[in-house]
Parts: C-alpha cells; structure tokens; sequence
C-alpha cells in the first residue's frame, strides 16, 4: 500500500486569497540555502509551462505564509509547497512538485514506498546538514527580470 503525501493543514487563509492563484503551484523555499535555490532552478528548467511561482521564506510574504501553516520562521529546515490550495513540506513537497512535472519526474512518486518514519529521518538528515553539504549564500539570488515575473512577495 502506498503512503501519500501529506497535507499541512492551515490555520487561516483570507489574507493569501488574494495573491495566491491556484492555478500556479507556489514553492516557498530557503533563499540563502545552495540545495533549495537549486532545486528551485531545476524546477524553473522543468516547468515548461511556466506554471510554478516561487518565494523565499526569508521574505515578508514567505515568512507569513510559513508561520500561517505552524511552520518555524527563525529557521527554515523544510520547503513549503502549495498545490491547489493543499500545503506540503518536507519530502512530500518535493514528491509534489515532481508529480507536477509529469512523466518520468512523477516517478519520484516511488518515495512514497518508504515508510513515513524513514522518508521523515532521511530528510531530518539532509534538512539539518545542507549548509554544511550544499553551501550557504550570505543572501538570496536576485532573480532574471523574466523569472521575477514568476516570484510572489
């Protein structure tokens, strides 16, 4: 039997409703974190549809959107993924994001075998440790005008 990702449940949603569409997923990412930026540029690389926006939890709107979903602000130790309205953190908002991207990234769907308890330590582990393994920017990237487009907050 496999596992699906699970939902992070909100405590509020008026004030996004405005700025969030659902029709573009939203990755709320580390914006100084080398892996995080990466993994959001190989999404931007992916995504021919253009249909993925973007924030960096260290802005105003990354870090409401963080705290409206009970997740800590004074460090960003996961991603937060909106996908049609459903909030998504740690493995699961990548095994997410990749179903989005259609075949063969869907395939990281497979994650989903693992039991919760080994997917959640696996990604303890690297969350933890990616400035040490992947760097640490002193701060976020300035987006291309054209990707700034695609940047919410």
């Amino acid at each position: 039997m496999t596992d699906h990702p699970q939902p992070v449940r909100p405590q509020s949603t008026r004030p996004f409703e405005t700025v969030l569409d659902s029709r573009h997923p939203l990755i709320v990412f580390d914006g100084v974190c080398v892996l995080c930026s990466g993994f959001v540029r190989m999404v931007v690389r992916l995504d021919r549809q253009g249909r993925f926006r973007f924030a960096t939890a260290q802005s105003p709107f990354g870090e409401a959107l963080f705290r409206k979903h009970g997740l800590r602000t004074d460090s960003y130790e996961t991603n937060l993924v909106l996908i049609d309205g459903v909030a998504f953190t740690r493995l699961d908002s990548f095994v997410a994001v990749m179903a989005e991207l259609g075949w063969p990234w869907r395939a990281a769907k497979a994650l989903l075998l693992l039991p919760r308890p080994l997917r959640g330590w696996l990604y303890d582990r690297i969350a933890r440790n990616r400035y040490a393994l992947f760097g640490r920017k002193d701060a976020c990237d300035i987006p291309s005008p054209e990707l700034r487009k695609r940047f919410l907050g």
